[in-house]
């Protein structure tokens, strides 16, 4: 199989079940993947245990969610002996208020721990899958990020609430953005414009992540807006790796739904929380 080239700062490892992508600089702080479509998980979910495996870990410490294309963000903090499972629906004003956590399958799309041992997964198949750590404390996330959950700011809501529940410096986060669809192939609509102009989350450079194509048609760079996003969060740009793979060019290698449609599968994004 011949594998597409990452950015430098990614490279290819060698699994039991195939290929995984990982970040070097995000590798030096904590155990992390991103899978292709050679580990078939929506169709066998005990490649998951397959997964986890590669992480030096079992299926029971996979921490997943209901991804809904939001930006509700799951929190597991762990105290002493217990952890505490919550929820944070971020609104951007002064009343951040969190709710237990009471659903078997919690409709969130980022999960964020310092509980040592978890590992916090996010599936993808276009979407932006991101990862995170706070080089101090160890704690971490795994994001989802469509146009939706970015349109909303999603990673913004995640740097806050690690702020919030762990007491994560911005400027402590390394970051590794992994493949989806690239700007070279993500056609979007008028509509698609006209919610970010209007969202609460996205102040005036958002045009700058919209081009259009000879035929006037518009193109979305969740690339960009992830970057630029993060660092208005307060994290340094050279701390933000993006892999710069498109999920629709490699189909052969990504699960990819502009390319498979309904019938597309679907890629992990894993971290480990450090011990």
């Amino acid at each position: 199989m011949s594998l597409p080239t990452p950015d430098p700062a990614f490279h290819w490892s060698v699994e039991p079940w195939g290929h995984a992508l990982r970040c070097r600089p995000l590798e030096s702080i904590a155990q992390h993947l991103f899978t292709t479509r050679q580990l078939p998980l929506r169709a066998d979910p005990l490649t998951w245990t397959q997964a986890a495996a590669s992480l030096g870990s079992t299926p029971d410490q996979v921490i997943r969610v209901k991804q809904v294309h939001g930006h509700s963000v799951r929190v597991l903090v762990g105290e002493g002996t217990t952890t505490r499972d919550c929820m944070w629906d971020y609104s951007g004003d002064s009343e951040n208020l969190w709710r237990p956590v009471i659903e078997e399958a919690p409709k969130a799309d980022a999960i964020v721990s310092n509980q040592a041992g978890l590992v916090l997964a996010v599936q993808v198949a276009d979407c932006v899958p991101i990862l995170l750590a706070d080089k101090n404390s160890g704690a971490a996330g795994a994001v989802h990020a469509g146009w939706r959950g970015t349109k909303e700011g999603i990673v913004d809501d995640v740097v806050d609430v690690m702020s919030h529940e762990f007491g994560t410096v911005p400027q402590d986060l390394i970051v590794a953005i992994g493949p989806s669809i690239g700007a070279c192939c993500y056609e979007v609509g008028e509509e698609v414009f006209e919610a970010f102009r209007t969202s609460r989350a996205i102040d005036r450079h958002f045009a700058q992540w919209f081009s259009r194509t000879d035929t006037g048609s518009l193109r979305l760079d969740l690339w960009a807006a992830t970057r630029d996003q993060l660092e208005f969060s307060g994290v340094p740009r050279n701390q933000i790796h993006a892999a710069n793979l498109c999920t629709q060019t490699h189909s052969d290698i990504f699960d990819s739904f502009r390319a498979a449609g309904k019938n597309a599968g679907r890629m992990a994004a894993m971290i480990r929380v450090r011990s």
